[in-house]
């Protein structure tokens, strides 16, 4: 009878099974928003351009936890002059256990941006509004996607280092 459940709850599993995922902590790394033309700038009559730049960087803080940082950079121009610059860090401590090296790989490069895009969207959003600029709204990414044509192009270039290998032995 030591093992009866008090109020209806389950006993705690002796040991977790199979992989598992959390988020540990949410933040803002490194956040910046400028307007160089200003007060010029809001006078512009031309249709803006934008250009949008992700950056992802990975790195193990603990024996299961990694720190993903998830970089967004918004560049907008009007007849080749800046409009406004908005560049934020999105960052989260996320703790996987239990998953081999390929899986591994893969929530870090797809589930892990997946969680932290919302964020980003939300404050280069803020950033702008409160930039004196109509609001914005970046449209969703697919991270999978992304990650596939990373995994491709690694593929690539390894392959075309063995050629290269392969090559230089037969001279």
């Amino acid at each position: 009878m030591s093992e009866e459940n008090v109020n209806g709850a389950t006993a705690p599993a002796e040991a977790a099974t199979g992989p598992a995922f959390t988020v540990e902590k949410i933040y803002v790394k490194d956040v910046s928003f400028e307007v160089p033309g200003a007060p010029a700038v809001f006078a512009e009559a031309a249709q803006p351009q934008l250009q949008l730049n992700l950056s992802q960087n990975v790195q193990r803080v603990g024996e299961n936890a990694f720190e993903v940082v998830l970089g967004i950079t918004l560049t907008c121009t009007a007849n080749d002059k800046p409009m406004y610059l908005a560049e934020v860090k999105q960052a989260g401590v996320f703790g996987l256990i239990g998953f081999d090296a390929a899986t591994l790989d893969a929530m870090l490069g797809t589930h892990c941006p997946n969680v932290l895009y919302p964020y980003a969207r939300q404050l280069v959003s803020d950033l702008i509004q409160a930039g004196g600029f109509p609001p914005f709204f970046l449209q969703p990414i697919n991270f999978d996607a992304l990650y596939a044509e990373g995994v491709r192009q690694r593929g690539a270039q390894s392959e075309g280092g063995l050629a290269d290998a392969e090559t230089a032995g037969n001279a």
